[in-house]
Formats: C-alpha cells, sequence, structure tokens
C-alpha cells in the first residue's frame, strides 16, 4: 500500500510539474507579444552564454571541441562554445517570433531586410518541378527557420520534429509550428512510412541529419568516425529525386541569411544499396561538416556527436565521449 502511494504521489508531482512548465512557457509565449525581439533575443543570449559554460553538457562540447579542433587554442574553444550557447539562447526564445522574424519577400529577393536568402532558385526549383525532393539540413542559428522558408516560398514540404517530453508544452510548440511551417510528422516508428507516402505522392520531406544514429552507416565527421542516420540517402537512391542541403547563418543585428545548395549530384549505383547509402550519407555529412567548420558558433556542439568508437581526446584534454557504443537510449 505505501509503494502505491508513493507511486501515486510521483505521477501526481509529474503532473504538477509538466502543468507548471506548460504555464511558464505559455506565459512567455504571451509576453512576447509585448516584448520586442531584440530584448528578448537579446537577453536569451546573454543568460545563456552565461550560464551555459558551466552546465554538464558544455563537458560535451569541450570534449567534441578539442576532436575537431586540436589545432585552436583553448581560449579559441571556449569563445566557440560560448558563442554556441548563445546561439541556443537565442533559438529557445525565438519561438514565438518565428512568424514575425520572417520578412523575406520571394517576389523582391533585392530588398533588405531581417532574412535574406541564397539559392531561392532552388526553392523555387523544388516547388515547379514536378518531382519528389529532400532537403537535408542541420541544427545551425535558428534551423527551425528552414520550415518557415519553405512554407513561405510555397514549398510544400512535410518535416520530421521530435515533441519535447512534456505534454504542455508539446502542444504550444506544435501550434506556433504549425502556425508557420508546413506538414510536421513526429519522429515515431510511423515517421518514416509517412514520409514515403510523401514521397510517393510526389510532395518534399525534410530532415536534420547531423547527429548520432545507433545504426546509421560508419563514416567520418571531422576525421572521427560517426554514426549517421541514412534516411536522406535512402530515400533520394529509392526516388532518384533532388537532394538539396539548407541552412541558416545567424548575421549581426539579429539577422538571418538562408542557404540553399544546387542538388547533390548522386553518385553512380553500384548494386550495393548499403554501400551506395553509405557513400552517400557521407557526402551529405561531408557538406554539414563544411558548414560546421565556417561557422562553428552556429552549430549545437553539446550533442555527443562522436558515438560510433571512443575517439582519443587531444593530450590534457579529459573526454566526456563515452566509451560503450549503443547504448540502450544512447542515439536514435
Amino acid at each position: 500500500m505505501a509503494l502505491s502511494w508513493r507511486l501515486r504521489l510521483k505521477l501526481l508531482a509529474g503532473r504538477w510539474l509538466a502543468a507548471a512548465g506548460g504555464a511558464l512557457v505559455a506565459a512567455f509565449f504571451l509576453a512576447a507579444r509585448a516584448v520586442p525581439y531584440s530584448w528578448m533575443a537579446g537577453a536569451g543570449g546573454w543568460i545563456a552564454r552565461t550560464l551555459g559554460p558551466r552546465l554538464r553538457p558544455s563537458r560535451i562540447a569541450r570534449a567534441n571541441l578539442a576532436l575537431a579542433f586540436p589545432e585552436k587554442s583553448a581560449a579559441e574553444r571556449e569563445a566557440i562554445l560560448r558563442g554556441a550557447w548563445d546561439n541556443l539562447g537565442r533559438t529557445a526564445v525565438e519561438y514565438p517570433y518565428l512568424g514575425r522574424l520572417w520578412d523575406y519577400d520571394p517576389g523582391q529577393p533585392a530588398r533588405p531586410g531581417r532574412i535574406e536568402v541564397a539559392g531561392h532558385e532552388h526553392f523555387m526549383a523544388l516547388r515547379d518541378d514536378g518531382r519528389p525532393g529532400i532537403v537535408f539540413a542541420a541544427h545551425l542559428a535558428n534551423w527551425e527557420l528552414l520550415a518557415v522558408a519553405a512554407a513561405r516560398h510555397g514549398l510544400d514540404i512535410a518535416v520530421l520534429y521530435r515533441e519535447p517530453n512534456n505534454p504542455a508544452i508539446a502542444r504550444i510548440i506544435r501550434r506556433i509550428r504549425g502556425q508557420t511551417m508546413g506538414r510536421l510528422i513526429p519522429t515515431d516508428l510511423r515517421g518514416g512510412l509517412a514520409l514515403v507516402g510523401v514521397l510517393k505522392g510526389g510532395g518534399h520531406v525534410g530532415m536534420l541529419v547531423d547527429q548520432h544514429f545507433s545504426r546509421g552507416p560508419l563514416g567520418t565527421f571531422f576525421g572521427h568516425p560517426v554514426r549517421t542516420a541514412p534516411a536522406a540517402a535512402k530515400f533520394a537512391r529509392a526516388f532518384e529525386c533532388p537532394l538539396h542541403g539548407a541552412r541558416v547563418m545567424r548575421l549581426p543585428g539579429g539577422r538571418f541569411r538562408v542557404e540553399v545548395t544546387p542538388p547533390l549530384p548522386l553518385p553512380p549505383a553500384t548494386g550495393d544499396a548499403a554501400a551506395d547509402e553509405a557513400v552517400l550519407t557521407q557526402a551529405i555529412t561531408d557538406v554539414i561538416e563544411g558548414w560546421v567548420r565556417e561557422r562553428p558558433q552556429d552549430w549545437l556542439w553539446m550533442h555527443r556527436r562522436w558515438r560510433a568508437e571512443r575517439p582519443a581526446a587531444p593530450a590534457g584534454v579529459p573526454s566526456a565521449i563515452p566509451s560503450a557504443v549503443d547504448k540502450p537510449g544512447a542515439g536514435r
């Protein structure tokens, strides 16, 4: 009986905490209607870059930075880490402003504004070519703006997304995303089937492919082994459709640059589907590595990207990367 009461109290406490978290997020979204974007973004960036480097995820970030940039000094890597936290803080508070941030008009691409787009013609080609298409992206700057960009260009695109664990917060985020983005597909067991249906119908899908996936093919990222989700490569091969990369860059003054690449060339098929998918997945990863090298402060360094094997950290840098591979729940 005592155990039963403990479980009930635990469940009740969990519900209260979830409700409280949802109420705080709802209050923040309401406040955002009155507070100017520049104030809110500045506050979010300052809080994150001040507190973030002291938090546990920064151990992972520092180990990742040491692996990726052994040639940089500790001070240079710390500057990147602070920039990454600043970006994350700004991204977190930008949710209620997503619709208002977008001021780029495809009909007047030269008009100055908060948003600029490079590769506008690739959005239009995807929209008008009558074929299925795939857009891959990474957690760079405010990556949520990519789905907004597609929607504002009239491109019907289905986007994979992961819901927050808190149901109340998930409902709020889903409503914001639904107002500014295209079709949203949860990253559950049905997500893959839904994407296949979209592509079979001649639609387009967007996916983030810069994180660890325990069942992905082995490749390299910054010269170290990684495993990456092969879905983008698998679908591009299966449907023989255009495969584009897209990224967001955070610019000074609260501005953003969205960039869409030309379609990646698909290497000739060898008859070995798994090997072909691994080659194309590596090509995608190479594009993302180039983006991160160019603007490392825009990337999400707090994620345990290198888990395929345990790479040796440079001398004097304690590794925060676990030695065990593919532990239950250790990656997707």
